[in-house]
C-alpha cells in the first residue's frame, strides 16, 4: 500500500469511465465521509474528499487484491448498495523485522439514486471491474511457466483435523474460508477421518467435478493425495489436477517452500497461512517435480518433498510424542537425538546431474551451477598433488568405471537401464534411470566410499520444515534431487551448528568437512545397520534398500 499526495483529477467524469473508472462514494459506516475512488489498470486509489483539500490518498496495488464483492444489506429503508475490495499487501510486522501480508478491507456505499436496483448494479459494476483488473495483475516470476486455474474454480478442500496441534479446522474457518469467500471461490470441505482416507478418495472420485484439490494439513496428507492420483487408471490426466497446499501441520515444508519461491521474506505460523491462502486464491499453477521411490518389497511410492535416513529420520519419528508443541517438536527432537548421537552403516550411490545430461543440454536458468557443491572443496576432492593421506581420505566417492571415463562422460546420452517392460498393473511414469534393486548400480553412477553416516537426506524442495531451509538452490520443478549426507566423525557441537545454520540456508557455507552436497537425478541407499528408520515426506516406510529417481514437472502446484 502506497501513499500519494496528488489531488483528484477534476477533469474526470463523475461516476463515469474516462481513464479506467472514477466514482465518488460514502463511507460504509459514516455517510458524512465521502471518498473519490479511481480504478486504473494496475491500482485502486482512494482519497477522502470530505476533509481538507490535499489530504494524502491511499493507493492499493491490484497485484495484492484478492477479490471484490457487491452486496446489499438487509435493510429495506436503505436504498444504497455496497462493494468491498480485499487486499493483502506486504506491510511491516508489528513486533519484528521484515514484511508480511496483512489483510486490508476497503468498503464503500453506493447511493447515486433512490432506486436500490440501480445502486446495486453500479456496485456490481465496480466489483466486477476490480476483480477483472486484479486478475490481469497477478504477479509472475521471470522464467517460470504458468497456467491458471479455471475460473470460476471448483475446489475440494481436504482437512486433517488431527494435524499439527489439532487446530486445522479452526485455521480453515478463521482464515481460509473467509479468503475463499472474498475471492468468490466455491469449495467443498472434506474432513479426513482416518489414515489413507484422502488417498482412497482421490483414487476413486470423479475428478471432472473439481478444478483443484487443496490440502490443509501437514505434508503427510499431500503424500496421500499424490499417491492416490498416481494409482488411478487415468493417472496421466489425474496428475495434472492443480494441487494447493495450506500449512496446518507441524512441519509444513512444502508450504514454506512455496512461500520461499515467491522471493518473499520468510514467514511462519499464521503469516505463512495467509501467504499460501493468497497464492491459492490467485490461482497461478506451476509444475512440480515428483520422485518415484522403490522400496525393498518392490513397492513404489511417489514423493514430493524428501527422503531421510539416520539423524533426520530419527527426529521425524521420535518427535511425534511432542506433537502438541507444534513446530517446536523438531527442536526438542533434535536436542534429544544429539544427546545420544548414532552412527549408521550403509552404502550410498547416485547419478550426478552432469552424468545424466543429454548432448548439448544445459541446466535451467534458475538452477544452481552444474558443478557439485560441497561444504568445502576438500570434502570431496583431493587438495592437490601434495595432499597428505588425511586430505586424500576426503575424496569420498568413486565410480564403478575408471576415473577418466566417469568424469568425461557428461556428453554421452544415458541409456535406459530398465530393460524389462514395466508391469502392466504399475501406474505412473517408468523409471528409466534405475536398475533393479537386486542388481549393481549402473557403472556410470558415483559410489560413495564411506559406509559410516550420521545422516543421508535427499531434498526435492527448498524446505524440510518452516524453519529448515535445507536446499537453498532448489526449485519446485528444477528436475534435481538435492542430496546431502553427513559422514561419521562429526561432533555434537558441529552437528548442532550445522542445523542452526540450516534455519537460514547457510549450512553449505560453513565449511563443515563432514557435510557433502550433490545435485543428482537418481540415488540408491542400502542400510547395513540392522535397526534404523527411513522416512519419505516425513512418513516412515519399510526399512531396507531404497532407490529413487526424479520425474521433472509431472505434477501441478498452485503457487506464485
Amino acid at each position: 500500500m502506497d501513499k500519494d499526495s496528488a489531488e483528484p483529477d477534476p477533469t474526470r467524469q463523475r461516476n463515469g469511465v474516462v481513464e479506467g473508472l472514477y466514482g465518488e462514494f460514502t463511507d460504509s459506516l459514516n455517510a458524512k465521509v465521502r471518498y473519490s475512488v479511481s480504478l486504473t489498470e494496475s491500482s485502486l486509489a482512494i482519497q477522502n474528499i470530505s476533509s481538507s483539500p490535499g489530504q494524502d490518498k491511499l493507493v492499493f496495488n491490484l497485484t495484492d487484491c484478492l477479490g471484490c464483492r457487491a452486496y446489499k444489506v438487509e435493510n429495506e429503508a436503505d436504498v444504497g448498495a455496497f462493494f468491498t475490495a480485499y487486499f493483502y499487501p506486504f506491510k511491516r510486522r508489528w513486533m519484528s523485522t521484515g514484511m508480511a501480508r496483512q489483510k486490508v478491507e476497503q468498503c464503500f456505499r453506493v447511493a447515486l439514486v433512490q432506486d436500490p436496483l440501480t445502486n446495486l448494479q453500479e456496485a456490481e459494476r465496480w466489483a466486477r471491474a476490480i476483480r477483472e483488473a486484479s486478475i490481469r495483475q497477478i504477479p509472475r516470476r521471470h522464467g517460470v511457466v504458468y497456467s491458471e486455474v479455471r475460473r470460476p474454480c471448483r475446489v475440494m478442500v481436504l482437512v486433517n483435523p488431527q494435524s499439527g496441534r489439532g487446530q486445522a479446522l479452526q485455521l480453515f474457518s478463521g482464515h481460509i474460508e473467509p479468503m475463499l469467500t472474498e475471492a468468490s471461490v466455491p469449495y467443498t470441505l472434506v474432513i479426513t477421518e482416518h489414515q489413507n482416507h484422502a488417498r482412497d478418495l482421490v483414487r476413486e472420485t470423479d475428478l471432472s467435478q473439481w478444478d483443484a484439490l487443496v490440502i490443509l494439513s501437514g505434508d503427510g496428507l499431500l503424500f496421500e493425495v499424490l499417491n492416490g492420483l498416481l494409482e488411478r487408471e487415468d493417472w496421466e490426466e489425474a496428475i495434472q489436477t492443480p494441487l494447493g497446499i495450506l500449512p496446518g501441520g507441524s512441519g509444513n515444508a512444502l508450504a514454506a517452500s512455496v512461500h520461499h519461491y515467491t522471493e518473499s521474506s520468510p514467514a511462519w505460523g499464521e503469516e505463512l497461512l495467509l501467504s499460501c491462502g493468497f497464492l491459492l486464491c490467485k490461482g497461478l499453477v506451476s509444475r512440480l517435480d515428483l520422485v518415484s521411490v522403490h522400496l525393498a518389497s518392490s513397492q513404489r511410492i511417489f514423493s514430493f518433498l524428501s527422503l531421510a535416513w539416520g539423524f533426520v529420520a530419527d527426529i521425524d519419528i521420535e518427535s511425534e510424542k511432542y506433537r502438541l508443541v507444534g513446530a517446536m517438536r523438531f527442536l526438542v527432537g533434535t536436542l534429544v537425538r544429539l544427546a545420544s548421537l548414532r552412527v549408521y552403516q550403509g552404502r550410498l550411490a547416485y547419478l550426478p546431474v552432469k552424468e545424466a545430461l543429454q548432448p548439448g543440454q544445459g541446466t535451467k536458468a534458475h538452477a544452481p551451477p552444474s558443478t557439485p557443491q560441497h561444504s568445502s572443496l576438500c570434502s570431496s576432492l583431493p587438495c592437490g598433488p601434495n595432499s597428505s593421506p588425511n586430505q586424500n581420505s576426503r575424496h569420498n566417492h568413486s565410480t564403478n568405471s575408471n576415473h577418466n571415463t566417469a568424469h568425461n562422460s557428461s556428453n554421452n546420452a544415458i541409456t535406459t537401464m530398465r530393460t524389462e517392460p514395466q508391469p502392466a498393473n504399475q501406474k505412473g511414469p517408468p523409471d528409466s534411470l534405475l536398475a533393479d534393486l537386486e542388481q549393481p548400480v549402473p557403472e556410470h553412477w558415483t559410489v560413495v566410499n564411506e559406509e559410516d553416516f550420521v545422516l543421508v537426506l535427499a531434498m526435492f524442495q527448498s524446505h524440510l520444515a518452516e524453519d529448515m531451509f535445507a536446499a537453498p538452490g532448489a526449485a519446485a520443478d528444477d528436475g534435481f534431487i538435492h542430496l546431502l549426507y553427513v559422514r561419521a566423525g562429526i561432533s555434537r557441537l558441529a552437528l548442532l551448528r550445522l542445523f542452526m545454520a540450516m534455519e537460514k540456508g547457510a549450512h553449505l557455507a560453513i565449511d563443515c568437512p563432514h557435510l557433502v552436497y550433490e545435485r543428482v537425478k537418481a540415488f540408491r541407499l542400502e542400510p547395513l545397520s540392522p535397526e534404523g528408520a527411513i522416512t519419505v515426506d516425513g512418513e516412515m516406510v519399510e526399512y531396507g534398500p531404497v532407490q529413487a529417481q526424479v520425474h521433472e514437472g509431472i505434477a501441478r502446484l498452485i503457487s506464485g
